[in-house]
Order: C-alpha cells, then sequence, then structure tokens
C-alpha cells in the first residue's frame, strides 16, 4: 500500500506538471492569463461539486467564521498565484515559470514563524540561502543574461511562489476543521465567484465553443487541478506529509521538462544549475521538518 500511495503522490505531482500545456494552448486560442485563470478553477468548481453530490453532501457543510480561511485558499493563494504563474509563463517561458513558481517553500518557512511560531532551524536558514542563489542563477544575474528576460516576468514569477505560499497557510488552518474535499470545493467557490464578474463569462463562453476550446477547458480543470489534488490527497493519507512533500518536487522537474520538449524553450547551463538549486532548497526545508519531528519526544522527555 505504501508504495502505491507513493505512486499516487507522484503521480499528482507528475499531474500538476502538465498545466503547461493546457495553459499554452489557451494562450494560442487568444485567451488572457486572468481568464485561463477563471477557466480552470470554474471547471474545477463544476467536477468538484460533481464529486462531493456523488460523495457526501455533508461536506458542504462549513461554519461561516470560518469562511475568511477559504478566501484566503481563494483568492489570496489560488487566484493571485494561477494569474501570477501563467502570466510569467507568457512573460518568460514555461520552464522559469515553474522554479520561480518553487520559491513558495521559502516564504512558507517565514510565513510558518510569524503566523504559526514555528522555530527557522538551520536547515530552513539553508533552504533559504540555496533558493535565493538559485533564483538568481534561474533569473540570469549570473552570469548576466537578462535578454531573454523581464523584469516584470521575474517579479511577477517570484509573487507566484508568494501566492503558492499562503494556501499553505490557510490550508494548514483549515484542515484542522475540514477534510481536503471540502477545502478543495470552497477553495474553487471563492475563486469562481472572484472571477466571474470580472472576466467576461459571456464573451469568453463564446470564444471557447470549439471542440479544441472545450477539451483544453475540461483538461485544464481537471488532469493539472482535480486530478492532481485527488491523487496527491489519496496518497497523503498514508504517507508522511515531508515524505509526500519530497516525492512532489517531480512538478517543476515535469513543468521544465515539458516546457523543453513541448515547447522548445531554451535553458542555459546556469538556468539548469538554479533549477537544481531550487529543488535542493525544497528538499532541505522538508529533510529539516522530518529531523525536527524525529528530536521533539526527546526535547519534551529531558
Amino acid at each position: 500500500m505504501l508504495k502505491w500511495a507513493f505512486f499516487l503522490i507522484i503521480a499528482g505531482a507528475a499531474l500538476w506538471g502538465t498545466i503547461g500545456i493546457f495553459v499554452q494552448g489557451l494562450y494560442d486560442l487568444g485567451f488572457t492569463p486572468i481568464e485561463v485563470v477563471a477557466i480552470r478553477v470554474i471547471v474545477a468548481l463544476i467536477v468538484m461539486t460533481l464529486i462531493v453530490l456523488a460523495k457526501s453532501p455533508g461536506l458542504f457543510l462549513v461554519k461561516p467564521a470560518h469562511m475568511p480561511l477559504f478566501f484566503g485558499t481563494g483568492i489570496c493563494s489560488i487566484v493571485f498565484f494561477n494569474w501570477a504563474y501563467f502570466t510569467t509563463i507568457q512573460e518568460i517561458n514555461l520552464s522559469v515559470a515553474a522554479v520561480l513558481l518553487y520559491t513558495g517553500p521559502a516564504f512558507v518557512t517565514i510565513l510558518s514563524r510569524i503566523f504559526f511560531k514555528e522555530w527557522i532551524t538551520p536547515q530552513k536558514i539553508a533552504a533559504l540561502f540555496v533558493t535565493l542563489a538559485g533564483c538568481t542563477l534561474v533569473i540570469g544575474l549570473f552570469p548576466l543574461n537578462a535578454d531573454q528576460l523581464s523584469f516584470y516576468g521575474v517579479l511577477v514569477g517570484v509573487g507566484s511562489g508568494f501566492g503558492y505560499a499562503l494556501y499553505s497557510i490557510f490550508g494548514k488552518k483549515a484542515s484542522k476543521s475540514y477534510s481536503s474535499l471540502t477545502i478543495t470545493f470552497y477553495t474553487f467557490l471563492f475563486a469562481s465567484a472572484a472571477l466571474i464578474p470580472v472576466i467576461g463569462i459571456a464573451d469568453m463562453s463564446q470564444r471557447l465553443a470549439s471542440l479544441e476550446g472545450l477539451l483544453l477547458a475540461l483538461g485544464l480543470g481537471t488532469i493539472p487541478t482535480v486530478f492532481a489534488y485527488l491523487f496527491y490527497t489519496a496518497g497523503l493519507n498514508h504517507v508522511e506529509s515531508s515524505k509526500a512533500s519530497i516525492a512532489a518536487t517531480v512538478e517543476p522537474v515535469v513543468a521544465a521538462m515539458i516546457g523543453v520538449f513541448v515547447f522548445h524553450d531554451q535553458l542555459t547551463f546556469w538556468q539548469g544549475v538554479g533549477m537544481i538549486c531550487v529543488l535542493l532548497a525544497v528538499f532541505i526545508i522538508q529533510q529539516g521538518r522530518k529531523v525536527k519531528k524525529t528530536r521533539q519526544p526527546h526535547a519534551v522527555n529531558g
């Protein structure tokens, strides 16, 4: 069962990494980043509604006092980080966007200290420095190769990492009271509610009225969104969260590989080194959490 759990986690993370295929396809049809975000969350909401209805309608029940948590996961995180991520893909390329998104664990480390009083351990400090070094290489500051990049694209890319981190902050609090299905449903409900009034859904629906458009929309809302979350969550029930997070680092690797082999993105040697550094930082952070958990009983007994 443990092997199957790891397989589900890796499969879910790999599906997250395929998002660029659908995003680029919708860009080619003339959709803007914010419209692509809207398509993703609305389709995901429809699918999640059907899943929750089929499993247990009682999962829809939440306390009004907890609604701000879903505002955080749905709007502050999902809407913002998806818009930032898709914009970075458009401004730079998929591979660099995927790595900049993975500055998120560094932001989680800082935010967790502020909101949850988690200690910033030597492992976390090391991870922050490795992340900084990796991002410096990825954005081309060393060696200087700024022609392929834009300041706006890099800034928005790092912003996507910050938005990505916010999901862990709000989601951690919500997970104490609700199942992953409930959290995911309300996340996409809030995200959809925020986007529908500002995107012109009638016009967008008309432009989606082709077989290619419908398939891309359905694919985006299910494969790297609903299916990815369901696979990952199913595996997470049987694997330590630290190990699951390490396994999930296949996501940016898959995204980068798709960027290179499908969209023919050009990566320099130093950008490749930077990608490795960012992935290493994620590994260090998770190992730091694992060490802390194993040492905690000693600290209490002593």
